[in-house]
């Protein structure tokens, strides 16, 4: 067999006496898809950042780095840093796995992808553009010239996740590495950007590195899987060999952790929770001096929920999930038209007092946990937030012993309350934001995209979390997502939005088997395809 274009040998990586990643060693050929797979914190992205010298300076609170990582038979880590400098981008490029953040806000897409080719290749400003435009019509992005002029933020998900593949690939590099590509992005995204690595990679003869927690990702892309666990590289093997036949106990439980049905049906004769009909929202954005032009995100939606049922609301980015969800809880900044009765009563004709005092009714689990949990407050404060404002009568010590109760209900110590929430794992974190929503027994919960960000072993665990919180406290659940495995493991009905309005709608096995509409069957389509969704039953 040939010489490998990469290989790492007994890499190890340490902050101070705490060894992170440990004697890890693999091979990558040339034009080879190697997928490294594992739960949060198991050294995934820090072997990839440790192959790219990324890791921090030990003398700065950094990794300290010690093996080797062959690159063409020469070592990375013995090189200078103005030698890496060189390397990165040329030889080795890497897709982040949040663009939002990789990308430069101050900085237009086309200047930062122009940047590589100015410093790598030594093209003009102005040659670099009319690359960097190439580069972004070769990725996919529409409009590719005025999106060159764009800012990061202008741009959807998937087309940021675009612009990173493009400035990743501007100089033809060696070796792609792709950390969590996919992430938050919706099943007919994560299929086209899947297509487009796919393609690139026959077409530029790269090796791709890619780090995932995505078993069904790995199935579609990868020639061969490493598996980690804490820190070890446990098992390695071609991709169908893994999956029919995994050595390891570990590997078997991380292929066993995709989403299974848990969920109870309603009573036959539960009542109406929720009833809406003929919902639109609509945005207004600023057209020159004194216009304004309107954006209908929703339009003429009907929504029905029974107590201690949920139902599903999928669809791509874009096509209005969340923006329905909040205006369904009076969230939504949007102008809200349209008829929405909760228990009873019209929300349209609540205001002040009376709509703060259902607010207790009705509760939100955001996507991003970290995002949401205000970094100054102590578990103890963010969990009992609500039942301070909404249960005024409590003492202080009666408030302690509901949190401490509802921690320990979604499976937290109570000794968890003096601390903040970076210094949990992100499974924790969603833990946290369940209890903070639970703890006030709502009748109604939104959850938005509550596990897109988790490793598969974790999602596991916080679906049972929130079907056995259903089973006992009677919520109903509004759950949007773009993760079809998902929504067959925890829903009862389905309602399938695109481009602002419900397509289709209907119980989750019967949309799932016999989908009405072209746009449901490639949402049943996407990655994993019909096969996974059907297993997670």
């Amino acid at each position: 067999m040939a010489e490998p274009l990469l290989s790492v040998q007994d890499l190890t990586v340490a902050f101070g006496p705490t060894t992170v990643v440990d004697r890890v060693s693999f091979d990558l050929h040339r034009g080879e898809r190697f997928a490294l797979v594992g739960e949060s914190g198991s050294g995934k992205t820090l072997t990839a950042l440790a192959i790219l010298r990324l890791a921090g300076d030990p003398l700065a609170g950094g990794a300290a780095i010690g093996g080797r990582v062959l690159l063409d038979g020469q070592d990375l880590l013995v090189k200078s840093e103005r030698e890496m400098r060189g390397i990165r981008g040329k030889d080795i490029a890497m897709v982040f796995q949040e663009p939002m953040t990789a990308l430069d806000p101050l900085y237009t897409v086309g200047d930062q992808i122009g940047e590589t080719l100015q410093l790598h290749e030594g093209l003009s400003a102005r040659a670099a553009l009319a690359r960097a435009v190439e580069l972004l019509d070769r990725t996919g992005v529409p409009e590719p010239a005025r999106r060159a002029g764009s800012y990061p933020h202008q741009l959807s998900g998937g087309q940021r996740q675009r612009a990173m593949i493009a400035m990743a690939l501007a100089c033809k590099p060696r070796l792609l590495i792709a950390d969590e590509p996919t992430t938050a992005l919706d099943v007919a995204i994560q299929r086209q950007i899947v297509e487009l690595l796919r393609e690139l990679q026959a077409e530029f003869g790269m090796s791709v590195l890619l780090i995932t927690h995505d078993l069904n990702l790995v199935r579609a892309f990868a020639d061969r899987v490493g598996v980690m666990q804490a820190g070890r590289l446990v098992e390695s093997a071609p991709t169908e060999q893994l999956f029919a036949a995994p050595r390891e106990a570990y590997t078997r439980q991380l292929i066993d952790s995709r989403p299974r049905r848990a969920v109870q049906p309603p009573p036959p004769d539960a009542p109406t929770l929720l009833d809406a009909s003929g919902l639109r929202c609509r945005f207004f954005f600023r057209r020159g001096w004194f216009g304004k032009q309107p954006f209908d995100a929703v339009r003429d939606a009907r929504i029905h929920l029974r107590r201690g049922e949920t139902l599903g609301i999928v669809g791509e980015s874009g096509s209005g999930k969340t923006t329905l969800g909040m205006a369904l809880l009076r969230l939504s900044p949007a102008s809200v038209d349209g008829d929405i009765v909760f228990d009873g009563r019209p929300l349209s004709k609540l205001s002040g007092d009376g709509l703060r005092a259902l607010r207790r009714r009705m509760q939100v689990v955001f996507q991003d946990p970290f995002s949401s949990l205000s970094p100054r407050m102590t578990v103890e404060q963010i969990v009992g937030e609500g039942l301070a404002l909404h249960q005024p009568q409590l003492t202080e010590a009666q408030r302690r012993d509901e949190v401490v109760r509802m921690l320990e209900e979604v499976g937290l110590p109570g000794s968890v309350l003096p601390r903040y929430p970076h210094e949990f794992s992100g499974g924790q974190r969603q833990r946290i934001a369940i209890a903070r929503a639970t703890i006030l027994r709502p009748d109604l919960m939104l959850l938005d995209e509550p596990t897109s960000a988790l490793d598969v072993s974790v999602q596991k665990q916080v679906l049972e979390l929130l079907a056995e919180l259903q089973r006992r406290y009677g919520m109903s659940y509004l759950f949007i997502t773009h993760d079809l495995a998902v929504i067959r493991a925890m829903a009862h009905r389905v309602v399938v939005m695109k481009a602002g309005e419900i397509v289709e709608s209907g119980e989750v096995d019967a949309v799932f088997a016999r989908p009405a509409t072209d746009y449901t069957r490639t949402l049943i389509a996407g990655v994993g395809g019909p096969a996974e969704a059907a297993a997670a039953a």
